[in-house]
């Protein structure tokens, strides 16, 4: 079982014993609780501050938990019926609305229901991340001298220079900026790029959480479509003159979500025809220490061979580790750097230096280069399960490539079976999946549906998910 279920069964029955006690009326101790209910102190400890937080008990160190008092009937609910006239006033006279569809976005950030199986999330399982090393890497980076104290802005030194070395070729840690993580980082890019108003390229199906950022800056994606090998030159060549865009969004390796890597003919026509329309092209290499076990040599980054500074380059601590390691950096040459580095300055001033002593220490450790083998071990077992189990229980959902990297297969309906009622026939299921459509700028060419093979237990639970997913498509064609 999941802590965070663990921890919502212990709060819920703790909430419905709560009449049981007066106003100010003590609650068992931790460890009677623990006892009664056959859960970790942790457990106890998150389900008493969850109840805390929602002001239904009160805690006090040493003394134990308390049933609160209760709360004052909360005042009547403003009018906000104003707002809708103001945030829309300008609607008239903007090129891109301001309004954004996060949903995407949110599918993979939100937990599904408890015994719900995750085939919608974007990270490793919490038996995959390295939470030890990680915890150790946190302890030793807070004993460090300074480690408090304020950041060089554009992250600490070692940092970079790490960043820079993984990324190869001529960068130098001159060439390095410690972000927030991918996400800002491509927000970072985005801004620094391309006004408001213009079109930018992007590759077609692409990230959800890419689509939302261009659109967040006001931006008009203009889709490139990608195939086995990648984008397509001929089309993107076709898209800068058609729209006279100066940025190109793509990720070259185990793309989001088809999971193709850009042919090796391919890499060096993409940076050919960005730099010959005067274009940037930003490298989100998201995906490179997701690598699988049977993968063999990866190319290097686009940016490791770009000595003309064409590409932005934009990778991340956070996908092969966890959710909450948000440490990421961005590279560039020429005088976009300082654009970027003011835009980033502007924002966030720097990236707090507890976390990037930690990405250091975990980095440095003996337990990275573990971690790592172990997780490229794992998701090809995975990958395995999830391809065989479709192919056996599912096959007229296409499956048209099976990455060697990455964490999610794409699928292609049949046209006979709609998108949105199998997302949703999924869930009354039990197994969350996520709809294709908001992967694509315009209209998609076929439903589809992505699985992520990475958020799950085990080929086990996989087996379980792929049986209810067969459940939600007997019924909806049956």
């Amino acid at each position: 079982m999941h802590e965070r279920s663990s921890v919502a069964e212990l709060a819920a029955s703790l909430k419905a014993e709560l009449d049981r006690y007066s106003p100010g009326g003590k609650l068992p101790s931790s460890r009677a609780l623990v006892e009664r209910y056959r859960v970790s102190p942790v457990t106890v400890t998150r389900a008493l501050a969850q109840l805390a937080a929602e002001g239904l008990v009160v805690t006090r160190p040493g003394a134990g938990a308390y049933r609160a008092e209760p709360r004052e009937r909360a005042t009547a609910a403003g009018d906000t019926s104003w707002q809708e006239v103001t945030l829309s006033a300008d609607a008239a006279t903007e090129l891109v609305p301001r309004s954004v569809d996060a949903s995407g976005v949110l599918a993979t950030l939100s937990a599904p229901p408890h015994g719900v199986v995750e085939f919608n999330g974007g990270y490793l399982h919490p038996s995959l991340q390295p939470e030890r090393a990680m915890a150790a890497a946190l302890a030793r980076a807070g004993r460090r001298p300074g480690a408090w104290g304020r950041p060089p802005t554009d992250g600490l030194p070692e940092l970079r220079e790490w960043f820079a070395r993984e990324i190869g070729g001529t960068v130098t840690a001159a060439d390095v900026l410690v972000t927030a993580g991918g996400q800002p980082a491509i927000a970072t890019a985005l801004r620094a790029l391309a006004p408001p108003g213009t079109p930018v390229l992007v590759e077609s199906p692409t990230y959800p959480g890419m689509l939302a950022v261009a659109r967040s800056a006001g931006l008009r994606p203009v889709p490139v479509p990608v195939d086995a090998d990648g984008v397509r030159p001929e089309l993107l060549e076709a898209a800068f003159r058609a729209t006279g865009a100066r940025v190109f969004v793509c990720q070259p390796l185990f793309q989001n979500p088809t999971g193709a890597v850009l042919d090796a003919e391919r890499r060096h026509a993409v940076v050919r025809i960005a730099r010959a329309a005067g274009a940037f092209v930003v490298e989100d290499d998201f995906a490179r220490l997701l690598v699988h076990e049977d993968a063999g040599p990866l190319p290097v980054p686009l940016a490791a061979e770009d000595p003309d500074g064409v590409v932005v380059h934009i990778r991340s601590l956070t996908k092969p580790t966890s959710p909450s390691l948000r440490v990421g950096a961005l590279a560039a040459r020429g005088p976009v750097l300082e654009r970027l580095r003011a835009i980033q300055v502007v924002d966030s001033f720097f990236v707090p230096r507890p976390l990037q002593e930690a990405a250091l220490e975990l980095v440095g450790s003996p337990a990275w280069g573990r971690h790592l083998r172990s997780v490229s071990r794992e998701l090809k077992d995975l990958r395995a399960a999830m391809a065989g189990a479709l192919a056996q229980h599912l096959p007229e959902l296409a499956l048209p490539h099976i990455p060697v990297g990455g964490y999610q297969l794409w699928l292609r309906l049949p046209d006979t079976l709609p998108e949105a009622a199998l997302v949703a026939g999924a869930l009354r299921a039990g197994v969350a999946v996520a709809a294709g459509r908001p992967y694509f700028s315009a209209e998609p060419p076929a439903g589809h549906v992505r699985l992520s093979f990475a958020g799950v237990a085990g080929p086990a639970e996989i087996a379980e998910g792929v049986r209810r997913l067969r459940t939600a498509v007997d019924e909806l064609t049956g």
